[in-house]
């Protein structure tokens, strides 16, 4: 079982070739979601640090004015 491909739910392991098939799709289903969590926080964290500069520049922006 060591070197068999596992996953552990609820602190309990299971051999995936052991799935049934409809759990095993809906393990692929998990996966493509957390990938695709991942990538939206990664585009979140992007969007943030843009807005920060964003902000830094208006900032700057309104102390030429003044």
């Amino acid at each position: 079982m060591a070197d068999q491909p596992k996953v552990t739910i609820d602190n309990k392991d299971y051999l995936i070739e052991d799935l049934s098939d409809d759990a095993k799709n809906q393990l692929s289903s998990m996966n493509v979601v957390d990938q695709k969590i991942t990538s939206l926080q990664q585009e979140v964290a992007i969007m943030q640090t843009a807005r920060n500069a964003y902000a830094r520049a208006l900032a700057a922006a309104l102390q030429q004015k003044s």
